[in-house]
Order: C-alpha cells, then structure tokens, then sequence
C-alpha cells in the first residue's frame, strides 16, 4: 500500500485536471447551446438528440474512437486531448437539458412582467431567465460532475495519466491494493465535488449566501489548482528529459517495462518513465509519432495488427527479419533486440476437460466445440488469428465471452467458460491447471517478443540502445513465466520482479 500511496498524489492531479477542464468546457458550450435550444425547436431536436446519442456510445469506446479521429485530423491522437475531447462530449447531456428544463420552468408572466418594464430579450435572459434557471443548470452540472469522474478513469488505455492507472494495473497483476487505492480515491474525488456543487445548488435555490460562498470557493480552488498544475506540469515536460516507456495492459507488459526501465538506470544512470495499460494500437502509435521512445511488442501481433498483414508466416526467424524490415521502411521504427522468447497465442482448457474429451490438439476441439463457451481478451475476436482459426479449424462455439485477461483464467477455473485464449508464458496457465493445446496445423504465427525504439532513437542515445540491445536472448519463456507467475500468483511488484531480473543479469555480464 505504501507504494500506491506514494503514486497517488500524481494520479490524482492528473484526474483532477481531466475533470475540472472538462466540466469547464462541457459547461461552457452546453449552457450556452440549451439557451438556443429554447428559442428554436428545430435546434432542440438536433443537439439534445446528439447529445443522447453520444450517451449511447460506451464510455470507453467513445474515448477510444477519439484516437483514429484525432489521428486524421492530425492532432495528437494519444494522451490528454482525446481524453478532454471524449470526457466533454459525454457529460455534455445532463447539463444541455437541465439548461433547457430551467429556462422552460420559468413562468410565463414572469418574463411577460419583465418585458413590459421594457427590457430587451437579452435582458431577460440575463437578469430573469437565467438566475432563476441556475438551480437546474447546478443540478445538471452535479450529475456531470460524477460522471465525469468515473469515466476519467478509462483515459489510461488512450495515454492519459488518471486514478484508472490504479484500477487498470491493479486488475491485471491481482494487486488489490492498487484497485482499491484508486477506487477509493475516485469515489471521494467525486463525492468532493459533488458536494461543492451540491452546496452551490442549495444555495441558489434556498437563497442561502454562506451555501453559495462555500461551493464558490471549494470550485474555485479546484480551478486554481488546475491552472497551477497544468502549467507546473508544462515546465515538467519542456524540462523532462526522462525516456518514456510504453506497456500495454497485461502482466507480462508492466515486468517489461520495468525491465527496460531499469536497464536503462543500472547501465547508463539515465531516468525513465513507463507509461502503463496503453491498448495495442495506441501504444505502437504514440511509438511511431515519439510521443514513446521504447516498448516490448511481439512479431505476430505486429505482423496482423500493425502491420496488416495476411500471409501466415511460421518460420520465427523469416518473420523476425520481415518484420524488422517493415516497420524500418514503413515506419521508420527500429528493432533494437529479441528477448529471446515467445508469449504467442494459444487455446487452453481445464485439464479434466482435456482428459475427458481427449483433447490435445487444436484439431481435437472442433468437434466439440458447439458444446462449449470460449473466453477471450478485448482485442482476440477482432484479431486476425481467431479469423484463420475459425477458417482452418472450422470452430463454432457455444458462446464467445470477451473479458478482462485477467480473469479469463478464473473465469476457467471457475468454470464460466470452457476454453481461453491464453498467452503461452503466463504462469497461471499451470497454476490453474489448464492444459494448452497443440497448434497442429500452424495458424497462429511465431510471437517473439522484441523491444522497439522510435525513428532516430538509437542516434540520440547511443548508450541506452547499446544497453537494451544487451537484452538479446536473455529472457527465455521459462523464465518470462516466471517472472509472470511471480507478480499474479506471488504478490511481487512488476519493479521487484525485474529489478531482481536485471541485477542477476549485470551479475552474469
């Protein structure tokens, strides 16, 4: 816990930010959109239905549709501004209608009175409409206030810093301490504000000045806050000259980055920073852009997702050196090493099911498969590999279920699912008695794992691209499992584990 403690004041200032700057644009455009709202149907109709239809939209996919959007526009696609953008559209409902409830709960002889003391539409919006609509607008602005909190937390998968870190890598690694740290700190962040609004709101609407002065002041100190930490943080990144490593949202990721993080401090004496639970797509874009100096990905997933490539390549290392070759000439990325070992892909079951069905190779479960629930990964469905396997192995399952990697294997023990998508040097495959199936007819290609450095990155740190290319074969799938193992079942840190990694390796040099 101490060290989630010790994360938590950076995590919760980046939360912070996201929200106070989207609740201040959010309200900025969405007061003054449901005061035209009110004096034109048409328009009405149009934006508060947008509105509605962004609520439909899944909070998370919503974020991540900010990406490619982004991306063609040519905006930075990865970090803040997709999740500013998504953060504001989606708490944009609760206080478009409370704007164009509050004005329409007005009563008519009111603003008849007050255009016949000669006031001017634009006073009678002002002076009339417009205080005595407040009372709505606070309320709508509470609502948006929680919901803006709680969705924050699902900017990590797009690169922007947030309590989600906490929730996302707690997840994974089966750190409760982590999960309930930023749980909890989300659940007050939001019953803070929610009270500062809350006292505002009564205080409009009780005509109660100490209420109002108390909201004013608690909101008011959340802004000034942001102002001091966006610029703060501003100097940080024109002053930071750390190298910024990228993880994806699994296990094996966080010990990776630790890995490079620590080989980079132990062999140059240089900071660095990893930049954890970025989704596969997000991470290799922000690598392609230099918004990331490294990561670990793997040649398969590369060679399909990256690359888009449709041809199964078998050989291990005719896809290395194509690989290699593609993402120079396409990309300008390099490949500074191969670890040494694969984490591909692979189908497992429980091995009483194995035992019972005779189940060993993967040709063994298509006759079986009607009968059976699979359960995979967010990405797996989507990937070109389940398209080949289907094809070549003729699957058709009972049910597919897409959850979390982390409880993909509890959902097989548990018996919820009857077949995973496993990753083939994740230590819970025998720590929770699965048995892994015998890819016999060579669909899923080879996934080694490899570190890759943006375009120029070796010719400005000559060093940390030596020290990393020292990594070559030195990481084998026995003891990436576990290293793996000894985060999910054993409770150590990603950093604990690889610092022990990188000693015992400076040892042997």
């Amino acid at each position: 816990m101490k060290e989630q403690l010790e994360l938590l004041p950076g995590y919760l200032a980046s939360h912070i930010r996201l929200v106070v700057v989207a609740l201040a644009v959010c309200t900025a455009a969405s007061v003054p959109l449901g005061v035209a709202a009110t004096r034109s149907p048409r328009l009405e109709r149009v934006v508060v239905g947008l509105a509605s239809v962004v609520q439909t939209v899944p909070a998370l996919a919503l974020l991540a549709i900010m990406v490619p959007v982004l991306g063609a526009a040519g905006l930075p696609a990865i970090g803040v501004l997709p999740a500013l953008i998504g953060l504001t559209l989606y708490c944009s409902l609760p206080i478009l209608l409370s704007t164009v409830t509050g004005i329409r709960e007005v009563a008519p002889p009111i603003v008849e009175a007050a255009r016949g003391v000669g006031m001017t539409d634009r006073q009678v919006l002002r002076l009339v409409e417009l205080p005595l609509a407040a009372p709505y607008i606070i309320a709508g602005l509470r609502t948006a206030a929680v919901w803006c909190v709680g969705m924050a937390t699902l900017s990590t998968p797009i690169g922007a810093p947030s309590l989600g870190n906490f929730i996302f890598g707690g997840l994974q690694t089966r750190n409760h301490a982590a999960t309930l740290t930023g749980c909890v700190a989300a659940a007050v962040l939001a019953l803070v504000l929610d009270g500062l609004v809350r006292s505002l709101e009564v205080g409009l609407r009780k005509r109660k000045k100490p209420a109002i002065v108390a909201g004013v002041v608690g909101l008011s100190a959340f802004a000034a806050f942001t102002v001091v930490s966006f610029a703060q943080n501003a100097f940080d990144r024109g002053a930071d000259a750390r190298i910024h490593i990228g993880a994806k949202s699994f296990t094996e990721q966080y010990v990776l980055g630790q890995v490079l993080s620590q080989t980079i401090h132990e062999e140059t004496g240089k900071e660095s920073e990893v930049v954890e639970s970025l989704g596969s797509s997000v991470v290799f874009d922000a690598l392609a852009t230099g918004r990331l100096d490294l990561y670990v990905d793997y040649t398969g997933t590369v060679w399909t997702t990256v690359l888009t490539r449709q041809e199964i390549v078998t050989d291990r290392e005719k896809l290395l050196a194509d690989v290699e070759r593609e993402l120079r000439d396409q990309h300008g990325v390099e490949t500074l090493a191969a670890l040494g070992f694969e984490n591909t892909y692979c189908l497992a079951v429980r091995e009483e099911d194995a035992e019972r069905l005779g189940l060993h190779k993967l040709s063994d479960l298509a006759s079986h498969a009607r009968t059976l629930v699979i359960g995979a990964d967010y990405e797996f469905f989507s990937r070109r590999e389940w398209v080949d396997l289907q094809r070549v192995y003729g699957y058709t399952f009972a049910e597919k279920r897409s959850m979390d990697p982390a409880l993909m294997y509890q959902a097989a023990r548990e018996k919820q699912v009857d077949v995973v998508s496993a990753f083939s040097t994740d230590g819970r495959i025998a720590a929770y008695g699965l048995r892994v199936l015998e890819d016999d007819r060579h669909v899923i290609p080879p996934y080694d794992a490899i570190i890759l450095a943006r375009k120029g990155f070796s010719a400005e740190h000559p060093d940390i691209a030596e020290a990393l290319k020292a990594l070559a074969g030195t990481i084998d799938a026995a003891t990436m499992r576990e290293m793996n193992r000894a985060v999910d079942e054993q409770g150590r840190t990603p950093a604990e584990v690889a610092r022990s990694f990188v000693q015992q390796h400076s040892r042997k040099k």
